[in-house]
């Protein structure tokens, strides 16, 4: 299903090579106001990419920092999509190349908008001019890529971060919070699954679905968002053991897949990533020694989102002891970038960056080698030498669209 932005931004789209710095994938979440401490610096914001996401999530968020940022600059391979969106916004600086904005602008924060195939270089060439970065999901292409990116920031910054704002809000914060004091005991076993619906007309934007500009399928570019939750919450995996097909859509990679995950924390985790559900959900379920923790939303989160039930044998204070928290706020690109500019004051490397910004990339390469291998994959043995770390569909991307699509007999590349 096409959301509003994308009927908008995609409708003149023909061919791969003109596809301008578009992305929208979510539907709208209401921006919530957030208020800056007087000492903040005004930030001067950059957004590459005038398309759906830019202007239904990443421009309010900014609007509503109020003084703590100026939007000085946008870039867009269109240039009738930047007058519009400048002019929406009243953006004086407007360009169609990245570079040039960087030279002239010198901004403080970058802010990366386009199709995922163009996220490494435009990541890099903010980081070398000595911008932060804050890019949408996926955050590239592969492993190695990310890698390389990482080569570019300094020790104190500047750093780039990617957009996993589901880990944010009041809810996720407060359950990390009781993690960290171990108040619900061990984690058991959990549930981490993205049942979206996208019909065939989705698929039609060139970019999407292909190896080379998407990089995968909803393990890649939707179920993402509810993994990287889920790691910010449990910790680390260990290993993988993943299947994945192209049932129902004329794509490149996957439309369903599926993955039994073990974490560090000795955890079981069931992992589903689908386009194929016509009752969209995000479902993420969480079982401790003393509790059950669930969360169902779609593309945002409140606390009345959260359901908490405590074990059997604990008293009837742990409940409200625990849940809800005193505060309210929903996952949303504005409160990610909250935290990104208080740790851009402090001088410190944001949440979703780093090693910490990895840890989804990883599981969804590690998901697919073992898919398209038959195998169990230790996260160990994603090493530089392994060709998914360079690419998600390993070594051969024909042969891997093969095995998906079930052209070929054995379930190996």
């Amino acid at each position: 299903m096409l959301t509003l932005f994308e009927k908008d931004h995609y409708r003149d789209v023909t061919e791969i090579v003109n596809v301008h710095f578009l992305v929208a994938d979510e539907e709208p979440l209401l921006a919530t106001p957030l208020t800056s401490p007087p000492s903040s610096p005004t930030r001067r914001v950059a957004v590459v990419g005038c398309g759906g996401i830019a202007r239904g999530r990443h421009l309010p968020a900014l609007a509503d920092q109020g003084a703590r940022t100026s939007v000085v600059a946008l870039v867009d391979l269109d240039a009738a999509a930047v007058e519009r969106t400048a002019d929406e916004w009243n953006v004086p600086g407007r360009y169609t190349d990245v570079d040039a904005m960087l030279a002239a602008e010198s901004p403080d924060l970058v802010i990366v908008c386009t199709p995922p195939a163009a996220h490494r270089d435009t990541v890099i060439a903010g980081l070398e001019a000595g911008a932060w970065v804050w890019c949408e999901k996926p955050p590239v292409l592969s492993l190695a890529e990310y890698d390389r990116i990482g080569a570019h920031e300094g020790e104190r910054g500047p750093y780039a971060s990617y957009v996993f704002q589901h880990r944010f809000g009041s809810g996720a914060t407060h359950l990390r919070s009781l993690l960290d004091r171990r108040a619900l005991g061990r984690p058991l076993v959990g549930v981490c699954h993205t049942l979206w619906y996208r019909d065939e007309a989705y698929f039609e934007v060139p970019w999407r679905a292909r190896w080379e500009t998407e990089g995968g399928g909803p393990s890649m570019g939707h179920g993402i968002h509810q993994m990287d939750l889920m790691f910010s919450l449990l910790g680390d995996w260990s290993e993988v053991t993943a299947v994945m097909s192209t049932t129902a859509r004329a794509t490149e990679t996957e439309d369903v897949s599926m993955a039994i995950v073990r974490l560090e924390s000795g955890a079981t985790v069931s992992v589903v990533n689908s386009l194929l559900s016509p009752r969209e959900t995000s479902y993420l379920r969480f079982d401790f020694e003393h509790a059950t923790v669930e969360l169902e939303h779609l593309y945002g989160h409140a606390n009345a989102n959260w359901r908490w039930t405590p074990a059997e044998h604990t008293d009837r204070t742990f409940d409200a002891a625990h849940w809800p928290p005193r505060a309210d706020e929903p996952s949303s690109h504005g409160a990610q970038l909250k935290e990104l500019l208080d740790a851009m004051d402090r001088g410190e490397r944001p949440a979703a960056s780093g090693r910490d910004g990895r840890r989804a990339l990883e599981l969804v390469a590690g998901m697919y080698r073992s898919a398209l291998t038959g195998a169990t994959v230790r996260r160990s043995e994603l090493t530089e030498d392994d060709p998914f770390h360079h690419a998600m569909y390993g070594p051969d991307p024909a042969a891997a669209t093969a095995v998906l699509s079930h052209q070929e007999e054995t379930a190996h590349v």
